[in-house]
Parts: structure tokens; C-alpha cells; sequence
């Protein structure tokens, strides 16, 4: 890996959800403990799945990796962050002030945005403070997929653009209270971004054109920022070693295009290529062979191996296509239809095929996402129904419509002083959050005479997103006249089998499969069931002859055995396909019954 033979102090890890940020930055901690350096490893994802990854408990707290000698993990817990830093907040004035007013400051640093704060001011103290990272020589920071990780880079710019202006100190948010005694550290935080002698931006991708489009959309914010220093990995290039399997060929044809009409501003960059691996990439062996070993290597290694795997899937095991249940999903005739489940694990291509097929029998259909990337608008390109609508929930134009209506509504007895001071209160970063929350039940809330397909964000953000529910009416009946009746029915009409649908989208391996299984466990403890799991992109129906790719085909059997006996109390499969699932006739194909 190119970048690591200058090797600056900072490394970010950033890049669309699914593409193996994880792996990548796992194997660049490794390889530079194994050179003898000091190496603490972080992961700012809500669903950070470094434990296993490494094979090692992780805290909120660095901790030493015993199979690898000078390097330590951590973990930023965004609930234990939070619960530390409303302490702090709150605890001075618990003997000071009645019962009553701790309550209501409590309630004030409730719900998501006191998470995404929190991490953030655990963040700026990793990166802006150097006497906090002093014993290690590199600090590497395995980010949250792309949406979440701009977020997180732009705060400090947001944050200390916001303290400048608010010169009261107060806010709408509670949880702005904490921030005005942070400015040197997050002015520092914001200079180790934009060094290029401290920071290397690492942006890891795959072979797509979603992939690549999304990278060049992060390359440009960031340097929009001040991060100049960045390098591009390609993860997981595969290279066919059997021209007589289709699928095989398909598959290097279909990266190597990606890679040849990637965008023009990444075709600049410094640049990494990394192999397709026979298997998932978890434990220090595998850590350390990543991007190691050729293509033509890991074929004939999983070649030898065939023997001595079990062998994969009978025909008969193998679930049902996703169209098998198109039927059953149309039976109420309207309501909601969540796709959600780890980045990268096609959760769009399941929402747009779902919203085709439905619309196809003839219901009226809106189509939209939470999603900060939104690909939407690619897998339906050309696509033309009367009956289907398509939208995204924009942030920026959420964000604007909700400040009006607060300005209109409770800036309306205000005298020009409280206005200036209520439009200092919407300035602050947490006002998106709210916004596009209302948006989000505003959405839901269309079920209720059509179907609703929502592509959802990657599964830490939509949990915090459905978690807010409760907390999101404290704040926003601060400054306006009652709670809207989308967001008051918003939990009762999640948890209504009958009116929403949750469908998990994940892939035939390992930590797709076991996120999604806290994913689970997550909405049932909000008394949210799941209708199905849906395995994506599986290699098991279909008949291939590739060396590397029967690896993958057997790597599978255990991870679809897992789901349909363990998980899921319905399970539908969608094979990989030749064409990419963009268009009405390939999303129709795609969760068509695969031939045997």
C-alpha cells in the first residue's frame, strides 16, 4: 500500500458503505505495528465492527491488541460519549437546582444529536489534542460510511463557525451548551486536518461506478475543507481466471470499466489496488496478507482449498427470490416498505426493485431515501411510471424549509433582538438533524393511502435517526406551537406490522450478516419487527466454474445457513447479476427466481 511508505501521523479511512474501509484500515495498523510503531486504531462508526475484525474486545478506551504487539483499538461509543458528556453538562447543577430543572436540562440533551456531538468532542480531543494520543507514533481513524464521515470532518468548521457568530451562548439544542470552552481544541482539530505533513485523507472504494462517483464526491468536499492529502484505494479487483465462466468474465469486465471511466478528479490521486480475497477478511493472517498476495496467487490458493472445504449449498437450500414475496408485500395495498441494513449491502437495489414491482401491479408508489449518498436516482435512471414517484430527502433543502417555518411560527411575537437570536439558534449543525427527522415522518406518514419505499441510511445512522423519535418532540415544542402529527403517530406506525414493513438487506458474509443481526436486536427492543432478511448479491445459484469465485460460493453456505436458521423469519436471496441492477428490466430481473 503506496501510502504507507511516508506514512503521516493522522490516517482517515473514509468511502461509500461496504467497500472494506474496515479491512483496509485494519491491515495499515497492523503493517505498521508489525514495522515496530505505536499504533492506536478508531472507529468513529456507530456499527463499528472492529472486535471482529481483529478478534479482540474492544471498549471506548484504547486497548492493547494481544496478538500484535504496539498496537491498541478503541471504539468511540456514541452512547457512552453521550451519557459522559450530558455528566458533565448536567452534574454541576444536580444540588444546586430543584428536581424539576435537572429534568428539563436532561430532557435538553436527549436524542441523536447529543450523540453525534459527543463523539465529535471525543473525535476533536484524539485528533486536536497531541498530548491525548502522545504514546503512539500513528493514529488511525477507520470512519463511518461517507454521509456520517463529511459530517464528522465538516463539524469543526461548523461548530467554530457557529461559536464565532453566537456571541450569547445560547441555543435551541442543549447540547450546544458544553461546545463554547472547546474553540482552541477544535481550532486545532481543523489545522490537523488540513496538514498535509500530520493528515493523509485514505479513500477506499470499489470497482463501481456508484463507488467511484461517490468517492469523487467526497474528494471535492474535502478539499473544499483544507484535506488536500489524499490517496485512492481500490479495494477488491477481481481478475478472472476462467474464460469460460461468464460470470467470472462479467465481473472483471464490469471493474475494469469502472476503473476506466472513474471521474476525472480521482484518475489524479496517488493510488492503491488491493485483490478480491477467497474468503472475508477477519483475523491478524488475513489482515496481513491483504494486498499482499496477486490475484493469480489467491486463485490458485483457493483452488488447493476446495478440497478441504465443505461443500457449499444444495439447490434446494438456497431461499426463495425476493419476488416470491412481492405478493404478500402488496396485500395491505399501502404502507411503508424500509429497506435498511450496513452500507454497501444493496439496500437501494432492493428498495428500487420493491417500488418497480409494486408499481408494476398497478399501486401508487413514492420511492425516496435517507440516505446522505442517495444513489437512488441511478438505479431508476430512464426508468418512466405514471404511478411511481421519486424523491430524496435533502438535507440542505429540509434544513431551509424548517427554519422558515420556525422563523414564521415562533419568531412571529419576537422583537428584532429575539428574532436575531432565534436565527442564531437555527445556524447550529444539530437544526439538519431535526429537519430531516420531520422529513423522515412526513414520509412514513404517505403510507397511509399508497406505498411508501424508503432506502434507508446505513444502519447506525437509521437507528439513531428512528431512536430520536421519543426525544426529537422536547426540542421541537420549544419553537413551535405543537408536535406535527407525523412525528406524534411516527413509532406506533413503525411498530404496526400491517403498516411498515422492515426489510434487512444484507450479504453472504460475515459482518454484513452478524450487523445486521444487531440491527435486528436494535429495532426489536424498539418493538420494531423485522418482515425479512434479504441475502444480496449471492453467488450460490448460479454456476460457476472460477476458482477464486467457488471459494466465494462456499465462504457463502455458512453465512445463508446462519441467517435462515438463526435470523430470519423470512428469507429471500438475490443472486449477483451480469448486468448492473439499474433500469426497469434489470430490477425486475434481479429479484426474479433464479434458474437452478
Amino acid at each position: 500500500m503506496e501510502f504507507l511508505e511516508h506514512a503521516t501521523r493522522n490516517l482517515f479511512f473514509t468511502g461509500k458503505g461496504g467497500v472494506g474501509k474496515t479491512s483496509v484500515a485494519c491491515a495499515t495498523a497492523v503493517r505498521l505495528a508489525d514495522a515496530g510503531k505505536r499504533v492506536l486504531l478508531v472507529s468513529t462508526d456507530p456499527a463499528s465492527n472492529l472486535d471482529e475484525v481483529l478478534g479482540t474486545p474492544l471498549g471506548h478506551h484504547p486497548t492493547p491488541v494481544p496478538s500484535i504487539p504496539n498496537l491498541s483499538a478503541m471504539n468511540l461509543d456514541p452512547e457512552k460519549s453521550a451519557a459522559d458528556y450530558r455528566e458533565r453538562m448536567v452534574g454541576p447543577y444536580r444540588t444546586l437546582l430543584p428536581p424539576a430543572a435537572v429534568k428539563s436540562m436532561e430532557e435538553q440533551f436527549s436524542g441523536s444529536c447529543t450523540l453525534e456531538i459527543a463523539a465529535f468532542d471525543e473525535f476533536s480531543r484524539l485528533l486536536g489534542d497531541a498530548a491525548a494520543t502522545s504514546q503512539f507514533d500513528h493514529v488511525i481513524f477507520d470512519t463511518a460510511p461517507t454521509g456520517h464521515t463529511l459530517r464528522l470532518l465538516t463539524l469543526p468548521s461548523a461548530w467554530s463557525g457557529f461559536m464565532e457568530s453566537n456571541t450569547t451562548g445560547t441555543s435551541c439544542l442543549g447540547p450546544l451548551a458544553g461546545l463554547q470552552t472547546q474553540q482552541t481544541l477544535y481550532q486545532e482539530t481543523v489545522h490537523a486536518l488540513g496538514d498535509p505533513t500530520i493528515t493523509t485523507l485514505v479513500m477506499v472504494t470499489r470497482a463501481e461506478a456508484t463507488a467511484f462517483r461517490e468517492a469523487a464526491r467526497t474528494s471535492g468536499e474535502l478539499k473544499a475543507l483544507g484535506v488536500n492529502n489524499q490517496h485512492l484505494v481500490i479495494n477488491a479487483v477481481f481478475q478472472a481466471n476462467a474464460e469460460s465462466d461468464p460470470f467470472a468474465v462479467a465481473m472483471q469486465l464490469r471493474g475494469e470499466k469502472a476503473i476506466s471511466e472513474m471521474p476525472e478528479m480521482l484518475k489524479d490521486l496517488p493510488r492503491t489496488l488491493i485483490p478480491l480475497t477467497a474468503g472475508g477478511v477477519l483475523g491478524v493472517a488475513a489482515l496481513r496478507d491483504l494486498g499482499r498476495t496477486s490475484t493469480a496467487t489467491a486463485q490458485k490458493t483457493a483452488a488447493a482449498q476446495q478440497e478441504l472445504r465443505p461443500p457449499g449449498l444444495e439447490i434446494r437450500e438456497i431461499p426463495h427470490s425476493l419476488g416470491a414475496m412481492i405478493d404478500d408485500l402488496a396485500a395491505p395495498g399501502h404502507g411503508v416498505i424500509l429497506a435498511m441494513g450496513k452500507g454497501g449491502v444493496g439496500k437501494t437495489t432492493v428498495a428500487a426493485a420493491v417500488a418497480v414491482a409494486l408499481a408494476d401491479r398497478g399501486f401508487e408508489v413514492h420511492l425516496s431515501t435517507t440516505d446522505p449518498a442517495a444513489h437512488i436516482a441511478a438505479a431508476v435512471a430512464g426508468l418512466t411510471m405514471a404511478n411511481l414517484t421519486v424523491s430524496r430527502i435533502d438535507p440542505v433543502a429540509e434544513t431551509a424549509r424548517y427554519s422558515k417555518e420556525v422563523m414564521q411560527n415562533a419568531g412571529a411575537g419576537l422583537d428584532e433582538s429575539g428574532k436575531a437570536l432565534l436565527a442564531e439558534d437555527l445556524r447550529s449543525p444539530c437544526t439538519e438533524e431535526i429537519a430531516v427527522f420531520r422529513a423522515f415522518a412526513d414520509a412514513v406518514a404517505e403510507g397511509t393511502n399508497r406505498f411508501v419505499v424508503l432506502d434507508t441510511a446505513p444502519t447506525g445512522h437509521t437507528v439513531l435517526l428512528l431512536d430520536s423519535a421519543l426525544a426529537y418532540h422536547r426540542e421541537v415544542t420549544r419553537q413551535t406551537s405543537g408536535m406535527p402529527e407525523a412525528v406524534q403517530n411516527l413509532l406506533p406506525r413503525l411498530r404496526d406490522p400491517e403498516f411498515t414493513r422492515v426489510l434487512i438487506v444484507t450479504l453472504p458474509e460475515a459482518t454484513p450478516v452478524h450487523e445486521a443481526a444487531q440491527l435486528q436486536r436494535d429495532l426489536r427492543r424498539a418493538e420494531i419487527e423485522p418482515y425479512a432478511w434479504v441475502i444480496n448479491q449471492s453467488l450460490s445459484p448460479l454456476n460457476v466454474t472460477d476458482p477464486l469465485l467457488i471459494e466465494r460460493q462456499r465462504n457463502e453456505a455458512r453465512y445463508i445457513s446462519e441467517v435462515v436458521s438463526q435470523q430470519a423469519i423470512r428469507t429471500a436471496l438475490i443472486s449477483w447479476q451480469i448486468e448492473p441492477p439499474v433500469g426497469r428490466a434489470a430490477l425486475n430481473h434481479a429479484i426474479a427466481e433464479q434458474d437452478a
